[in-house]
């Protein structure tokens, strides 16, 4: 498997922004921060709240099927490589991981929901000649509904041809019963800084048990001071701090080169609406304008070096 270095882009952008925002700005200025060579595309439909069966992916709160394609070709004309990724959020503010059902009729209607979603940001992905799909994300809740998601991924599989991955969060990667269905296993990599190398350790392991490459399809940590001992939480730590950001990334992107078997990483995330460089002193997960974006450059040119040596 091609190493994956790669920036999450326009999470969460509204219907129809491709012709509104000056997004494709910010997408050089993505490549440009962090040499990455890989687009993710997460697209997340929405449901009203965990409970519901209902998800919804043709509201102005989400991103159209055109705006992927306008995403998709833009990237390729930046010589960037797309990977599209499926999500689902809920718009009470309740994490997808939440999303659960008592009984197994919900669960097919909530799935034949979804899945309608997949499939058809899948078509939108093969028509584009996207690298990869991603059929779903941190679904902690519905991981264990093994049946349902081999049939998705059956499906998706009769439309898109390219390699299908699946993106649990971290600590799940050893508990998702399935991974012989996809290509390759991916996870949220938000590990504390105190806790990065006996997690890639504990990883290692399920990739030999399945025989499958990992990559690490979300990483990334806030501007915030302590935010390296929780990176997962974007609420978590004190006042502003850049350094907290750049410790973490410098010792997660260490432990990546330490370990090749790891076929990349994949950074938590860059908005379509970009903030001025003289804001960069925020307490976001976005890299653009602080230190730890030459951490991400040094990285890039480590990896180039090591992978096309």
């Amino acid at each position: 498997m091609d190493y994956i270095n790669g920036c999450t882009f326009g999470f969460m952008s509204r219907r129809g922004f491709t012709g509104r925002v000056n997004w494709q700005d910010s997408l050089q200025k993505m490549k440009e921060s962090t040499l990455c060579d890989t687009a993710v595309l997460a697209v997340a439909s929405l449901q009203d709240d965990e409970h519901s069966l209902d998800v919804q992916y043709m509201t102005d709160d989400v991103m159209s099927m055109d705006d992927v394609r306008h995403m998709i070709r833009e990237c390729k004309r930046l010589g960037l490589k797309v990977l599209v990724k499926a999500m689902v959020n809920c718009r009470n503010g309740v994490w997808r991981a939440n999303i659960r059902f008592d009984s197994d009729e919900d669960w097919f209607r909530w799935f034949s929901s979804y899945g309608n979603f997949v499939c058809e940001l899948a078509e939108t992905a093969a028509e584009e000649k996207a690298e990869m799909f991603c059929v779903g994300c941190e679904m902690i809740g519905a991981d264990g509904r093994e049946k349902e998601w081999r049939k998705l991924i059956r499906d998706v599989r009769s439309i898109f041809k390219g390699p299908l991955t699946y993106n649990c969060d971290k600590w799940q990667e050893d508990k998702v019963k399935w991974w012989d269905a996809v290509d390759a296993i991916s996870s949220s990599g938000y590990y504390p800084i105190n806790e990065i190398s006996e997690n890639f350790l504990r990883i290692k392991t399920v990739s030999e048990k399945y025989d499958r490459p990992f990559f690490f399809i979300e990483s990334g940590c806030p501007s915030r001071d302590g935010s390296e001992n929780a990176p997962y939480d974007w609420t978590y730590g004190g006042e502003l701090s850049l350094e907290a950001q750049r410790k973490w990334y410098k010792a997660f992107c260490d432990e990546l080169l330490k370990n090749p078997w790891i076929r990349g990483s994949v950074w938590w995330d860059w908005p379509a609406r970009l903030y001025p460089v003289e804001h960069a002193v925020n307490p976001g997960y976005c890299m653009y304008g602080k230190p730890a974006a030459e951490v991400l450059r040094e990285y890039s040119r480590a990896v180039g070096s090591r992978e096309h040596s």
